[in-house]
Formats: structure tokens, sequence, C-alpha cells
């Protein structure tokens, strides 16, 4: 390797939490309602909200910890009760402190697994809240002993507005260093509706970036659901799930947050980053036609982009090297998301070619740097 930076921070990887997670950190009166895994006929299934789950087959969760695995070994491991052949430092902290010595990496950000599963399953506002406090529990205790080399992003579920400020300022008070969404609410109203300002006032009052970050979505919110076939479509499902963060983040303009919250810091998460370029062009150009006139906002997106947002790009997006000067060299970070099965193993070498060709202050900005500032790591 020959990356020198000391400051290397990887801006989203996942662990692989034990399955009986929330049923030890969720408070009592849900407990009978907590994210489970349970046996049927010999078959392990997920539960939520003691229910069977309606998407989730549990040989998609055993892949959740399969990075650079083969399609021969994906299918092996499937037929393995969840978590399958957890990698190296996917489950245990002190392991995945030694991983990132081993690539040089200085600090990581860490984001659920079997969390990302079960918000687009739930109708009840406060298991939602239940659910979300019980992983930001388990993921606070899990990074505290790390001496701040693993920083946790708190879950927060809008379902309540009050309450998820009320949880995001407790999350914080325990360690956690940021937020994420998912990139849909269980209400249907969008994030940057006034109507969840009292968790945006919490943010902004805490310092504290949000970040949008993907999740499984219900089927029928599903942009590329209008095709049929879909099911058997995995790999399409994959490459637009960028799709669900973009709506996410365009809403955060089309409903004014940022002028509303001019110190809310705004962070896109495993959605590429090589597309906002293109994005902030075409939301300049309608911001400056009739269509600008419903968007209460003062300024053009860009300006608010370039104060208030950053996005984690992949080191293997080989387009981003030609458009981060052109967005702003201070607004972006790169992300590993190991282990999970959808992008190479080889993360170290192919960050080692994404930041060569790029200035001092702009490789220096998207190792570590900008993340590192915004996070306040």
């Amino acid at each position: 390797m020959t990356l020198h930076h000391t400051n290397i921070v990887d801006a989203d990887g996942h662990i692989l939490e034990p399955a009986d997670t929330w049923e030890r950190y969720i408070d009592p009166a849900y407990r009978d309602r907590a994210l489970r895994l349970r046996v049927h006929d010999g078959k392990e299934y997920l539960e939520l909200g003691g229910k069977r789950s309606q998407f989730f087959d549990v040989a998609i969760l055993t892949r959740l910890g399969a990075m650079g695995k083969s399609a021969e070994e994906l299918a092996e491991m499937s037929d393995r009760p969840y978590p399958g052949y957890a990698p190296f430092g996917s489950m245990e902290p002190k392991e995945r402190v030694s991983l990132l010595d081993q690539g040089g990496i200085a600090k990581a950000i860490l984001y659920p697994s079997l969390g990302l599963t079960w918000e687009c399953e739930l109708d009840d506002p406060q298991l939602s809240l239940a659910y979300a406090r019980a992983y930001n529990r388990w993921i606070c205790d899990f990074c505290s002993d790390s001496d701040g080399r693993l920083i946790a992003a708190a879950h927060i579920s809008l379902a309540d507005p009050d309450a998820a400020a009320t949880e995001l300022e407790r999350a914080v008070r325990a360690g956690a260093k940021g937020a994420f969404l998912a990139p849909y609410t269980l209400t249907r109203i969008p994030h940057a509706h006034p109507d969840h300002d009292a968790f945006w006032a919490k943010a902004e009052e805490m310092q504290v970036p949000v970040a949008i970050h993907p999740m499984a979505e219900h089927p029928k919110i599903r942009t590329y659901q209008r095709f049929s076939g879909m099911g058997k479509a995995g790999w399409m499902q994959n490459a637009l799930g960028m799709q669900g963060p973009q709506q996410a983040f365009y809403g955060l303009f089309q409903w004014g947050l940022f002028d509303r919250f001019p110190r809310i810091k705004i962070v896109v998460l495993e959605s590429g980053a090589g597309w906002i370029g293109a994005a902030l062009d075409r939301m300049d150009t309608t911001y400056a036609t009739s269509l600008g006139a419903e968007v209460p906002l003062k300024e053009k997106p860009s300006t608010y982009f370039k104060r208030q947002c950053w996005i984690s790009g992949d080191p293997d997006e080989r387009a981003l090297a030609h458009i981060i000067d052109y967005v702003g060299n201070d607004r972006f970070f790169w992300a590993t998301d190991y282990p999970h099965f959808d992008h190479p193993g080889n993360y170290m070498e192919e960050l080692e070619e994404l930041v060569a060709p790029l200035s001092e202050a702009a490789r220096n900005n998207l190792l570590g740097d900008s993340v590192a500032e915004v996070y306040q790591l």
C-alpha cells in the first residue's frame, strides 16, 4: 500500500449484529415483539413485530457477511443459519480494530446489517422507536471500548418526531457521533416536512450530522416495482438501490429544510457519488425556471449542498475523480461497506487508484479529513 495519510476514515462500514440484540436491548414492554430469528420445520426465519417477515429470507441475511465471495460461495452460505461465515471483524470490536490496522484505516463509522431490514415492515410508531432505541444502545456499547476508533451512528425513526428528537439526544449523550434515517418514513410524510422540525431542531442544536442510508424498502414504494419479474432481478434491484436515498435527498430541498435549519448537516451514504454533479446542475437549472417558485429556499440548491451536505462514494467509482473539484473537494467521503456482499473486498486497492489523480488537498479530504471534521472525530 502507498496510502500514507494518517487520518483515513471509513465513512460507512457495517457490523453483523448478534441475532438476540433486540431481545437483549429492547425496552421490556416490547420484548415479546422484538426482532428475532426463529426456526420452523428446521428452517430459520426473521420475525418482526411478533410476525414472520413478509419480505426477508434468512438466506439473504447470511450474505450480509459475504464480501468478496463468488456466486457459488454465496449459494453455500445461504444454507447456513445467520450469520453464516461471519468474516473477521464483522462481529467483535477488537477484531474490527485489528482489521482497520491491517488496512491502514484510523477509524470507521458503523452501521447495522439486521437493523436495515425492519423499518419497512413495522406499522406501529412506538414499536419502531423501541427497535431504534434497542439498536442504538447496543451499537454504543459495541463501540465504547475502541479508544474512539469505532464510531456509532444512531438509527432514528421519524414515526414520532418528538420522540425521535428525544432518542437522538439520548443516543448522542451515550456516544453516537451522528444519526441516520431510512430513505422513507412510516407516515409517508417527507423527511423535511415541517411536521418533523422537532427532530431537525435537535440535530442542529447538537451539531450532529444526519445521514440518509439505504434500507430495505417495502415493495409498494420501490421505484423499480413498475416492472414485473423484479423478484428475480437481484442485480437490477441492487444497482437501483441509490434511488431511494436520492428521492429523500431531493425532498430536503423541495420542503425547504436548509433555510429553516441553516446549520444542519446532511450526509448521503451508500448511493454512489458520481451522480451528484449532474444532479446539482439539474436542480439549479430547474430552480432558475418557474418551477423554482414552489421551492421554499432563498438560494439555488447547489449553494446549500456546498454549505451543508456531504456524500460518500465507493472506492471503485472511476468517474468520481473527475467531478470532485467541480462540486467541491471537501464534500466527499469514501466507504468500505464491509462486510456486505455487493461490494468487492479489495477496497483499499481501489481506494488507492481512486485518489491517485487527485490534488493533495482533495486526496486528504476524501480519505478522511472531511468526514473527521463533519463528525467531530
